[in-house]
């Protein structure tokens, strides 16, 4: 079916069009969520820009929690920039993506050293910045400078694409959709506007069952007209993740556990773990034990652990021993006494978790 006149971009953008609908909306149901500025008030940059790292890939019921303690203990940029990388990787644990919290804490040094503890208030110059993509730039620019940039997360990206019923599938529809997004934002209260299509997209405009009576966008959206918006934004098929395998060697010292850091760049970089196997596809349980980082009586636990990854899915045997008080640390390894208090990735969590649960 072709798009009718009035979902057209020029037609969109009239005083009269969606915008204005959709402001008087966000000013009556705007979501009260503690990085965002009363009515009427200035954004802050510095809790604007931690709230969409720690939002990326990420629900906002998670990221509350994260995002207070964050707060309570750096308080602005400067703070950050002078705290210790271990103490930011390990306040960050749990959230996940833990490039964002390496990024993170780079991005505030960066802050602090090149612009004077101020953010810059242009995309260009935030694109600059270690952590900081197309997309958060421009979110960091609308919200917090009032800069008129499209920024188009998830939630946005599903309300554009209903709004105009773009059947090219994603991720290939994502240049379409932002030039429809683009054609929306008007010179008036860009942040707001940016705001109120998250909020849509999270409240009205969900994955399923939207609530089409109540979006203010009905009157101007194909999706809803066809009384099918569940149908988009259509999706290409995902491919089938991959699955790996490994081992994790739980040895116990008297009170402490052994762990090691993982290194600086990849896959959980400069976290905390439980020395291990390589997690690889081919993984043989029955060569586990050669992988094991000092001689000790293992006991291989009747319990699995699974965890799912961007790119693949893993499942890991536990090894579990103990060994004698005084044993030395193998290198590149740690007793700890308190690892609740280490940066573990969820999987090591899990594992820490699992062991418990079984009574060893």
């Amino acid at each position: 079916m072709p798009q009718t006149a009035r979902s057209e971009p020029a037609a969109l953008a009239q005083p009269d069009g969606p915008a204005a609908a959709l402001l008087a909306w966000y000013d009556r149901h705007r979501r009260d969520l503690p990085w965002r500025s009363p009515p009427g008030t200035h954004a802050d940059p510095y809790l604007v820009w931690l709230s969409e790292i720690m939002l990326q890939q990420t629900t906002v019921a998670a990221v509350r929690p994260y995002f207070a303690a964050f707060r309570a203990r750096w308080p602005d940029v400067a703070a950050l920039a002078a705290a210790p990388v271990e103490a930011v990787m390990q306040q960050w644990a749990g959230l996940g993506y833990y490039a964002r919290a390496r990024n993170l804490h780079a991005c505030a040094q960066a802050v602090a050293a090149q612009h004077g503890g101020r953010f810059p208030e242009t995309e260009a110059e935030l694109r600059h910045l270690p952590g900081i993509g197309a997309y958060t730039a421009a979110a960091i620019a609308a919200i917090a400078f009032g800069q008129k940039a499209v920024a188009v997360d998830g939630n946005i990206e599903r309300v554009v694409a209903r709004l105009h019923a773009i059947d090219t599938p994603l991720p290939a529809a994502k240049k379409l959709i932002k030039a429809h997004a683009a054609a929306l934002l008007t010179d008036e209260r860009p942040g707001d506007f940016t705001q109120a299509l998250m909020d849509l997209g999270a409240t009205i405009c969900t994955p399923r069952r939207p609530v089409c009576t109540l979006c203010p966008l009905k009157a101007f959206c194909q999706a809803a007209s066809r009384l099918t918006p569940e149908d988009w934004p259509r999706k290409a098929a995902k491919a089938a993740r991959p699955e790996r395998g490994g081992a994790v060697f739980f040895l116990r010292c008297g009170e402490d556990i052994l762990l090691r850091t993982r290194p600086a760049h990849g896959l959980l970089g400069g976290m905390s773990e439980m020395p291990g196997t390589p997690w690889t596809s081919d993984y043989n349980l029955a060569d586990a034990l050669r992988e094991a980082p000092m001689m000790a009586d293992y006991r291989r636990l009747d319990i699995r652990v699974s965890h799912q990854f961007t790119h693949f899915t893993l499942t890991l045997d536990i090894f579990a021993a103990d060994v004698g008080e005084g044993a030395r640390p193998p290198q590149g390894c740690r007793w700890v006494r308190d690892v609740d208090a280490e940066a573990l990735p969820s999987v090591m969590r899990k594992i820490v978790a699992a062991v418990r649960s079984s009574g060893w």
